[in-house]
């Protein structure tokens, strides 16, 4: 994973209007959240028959549920009959199937539809019928991981072919095994999306903002391009220098030997992106993702969790407990730099980003967000109103 130069032309980012402007945002939802694979759980998050979890993300709101035949299953969390919410709150259990709480309306965990209150005042429904039944959602699941797509793309645009190169790297942690590491991690950020990715998307200000993860891999931490123009991967060698901090000195030396993992991968972090909003993290004591979920054009969630291989040493907890203090403490520095990018893009003494030769992750990704919505090429926004239409036009005329 080297880096290559940029030349002179490729030195800008995303013009600043783009972060701030509510038609872009909207633009956004739909060609980006709502059409592309988004990371919702793991398996092992609905161990038992009856277990689910929702996800809402730009307008919408998918229910994953494990079925009485131990299947997981994608659906839209909307009852067909009113579009209430079907299953309310976060995750929970149901024993034999799901009840509507407007008006009672019950479905099979495999989404069928199982009974309706007062069928008389109704036409007849069958139940057979898919179509009255829970609507599903496009669904894979990647080494244990579950990813649902609301708008269904091409057959072949499969998270498995997206996320093929990174198979030889990630295939040693045996991730479908794990099992989940406490409850998950939801933390609000006022600041576009975009500005979260931008942070999070190279390692050039890891020296300077983040002392305890320079303490851990310092200048081993590698960026690479995005492969397929969609994931961008990282590869975090330990350095071989005694720690100076106690989170990292106890860390490297507590931490059990991976011999699960291949020799190269046993004393390093690594990162495998999931375009346009996830990032799975790779660690010889646990492995994760971290994700960013627009809530508003100023406002986004960043949702994450932790799962392990089978593993009640004393050292194995206290490593892993180590590593996520790790992430916390990064997660701490990287808020404000977050919010003071998002605040610039919106001053009048900012004419936009500088790119270095150590930021291709990038610059790839803005690339692959101008190829996606040329209207972001533009300097300045298109007049009000018009900026779906333009964009529109220049993907036809390109």
């Amino acid at each position: 994973m080297s880096n290559q130069g940029l030349s002179p032309s490729e030195r800008g980012g995303l013009p600043s209007w783009t972060y701030f402007n509510p038609e872009m945002y909207e633009l956004e939802v739909d060609v980006l959240l709502r059409r592309s694979w988004q990371l919702v759980c793991h398996v092992s998050d609905l161990a038992a028959p009856g277990e689910w979890l929702n996800f809402d993300v730009a307008g919408e709101r998918a229910l994953i549920i494990r079925g009485a035949d131990k299947v997981v299953r994608a659906f839209h969390n909307v009852c067909r009959h009113r579009g209430s919410r079907v299953a309310v709150g976060e995750r929970g259990q149901c024993k034999g199937a799901l009840v509507c709480p407007f008006h009672g309306w019950t479905y099979h965990l495999d989404g069928t539809l199982r009974s309706v209150m007062q069928p008389r005042s109704l036409p007849e429904l069958d139940p057979k019928q898919q179509n009255f039944g829970l609507v599903p959602i496009e669904m894979e699941i990647w080494h244990g991981f579950v990813f649902v797509r609301f708008k269904p793309g091409d057959r072949d645009d499969t998270v498995a072919r997206m996320m093929a190169p990174f198979e030889e790297l990630v295939a040693p942690y045996r991730m479908a095994e794990c099992e989940a590491l406490g409850p998950g991690r939801r933390l609000e950020i006022e600041a576009n999306w975009k500005s979260v990715r931008d942070v999070d998307n190279e390692a050039y200000h890891v020296p300077l903002a983040h002392p305890t993860l320079f303490d851990l891999y310092g200048a081993d931490c590698q960026d690479g391009r995005n492969y397929l123009g969609e994931s961008l991967g990282a590869a975090c060698v330990f350095k071989s220098e005694p720690a100076r901090l106690w989170s990292v000195r106890k860390y490297k030396a507590i931490l059990p030997e991976a011999e699960h993992l291949p020799p190269s991968q046993r004393r390093g972090w690594f990162y495998a992106g999931v375009f346009p909003n996830t990032v799975i993290r790779l660690y010889p004591d646990c492995v994760g993702f971290y994700q960013e979920l627009p809530l508003a054009l100023g406002r986004s969630l960043q949702r994450g969790a932790y799962y392990g291989l089978p593993d009640n040493r004393r050292e194995m907890r206290l490593a892993r407990y180590l590593s996520r203090r790790i992430d916390g403490i990064t997660g701490l520095e990287d808020r404000n730099l977050i919010r003071w990018s998002w605040e610039a893009m919106q001053s009048s003494g900012f004419d936009g980003i500088i790119l270095t030769d150590l930021e291709t992750g990038v610059r790839d990704y803005h690339d692959r967000l101008r190829r996606l919505m040329p209207v972001m090429t533009l300097p300045e926004p298109p007049p009000s109103g018009e900026l779906k239409a333009r964009n529109e036009a220049m993907l036809h005329a390109a």
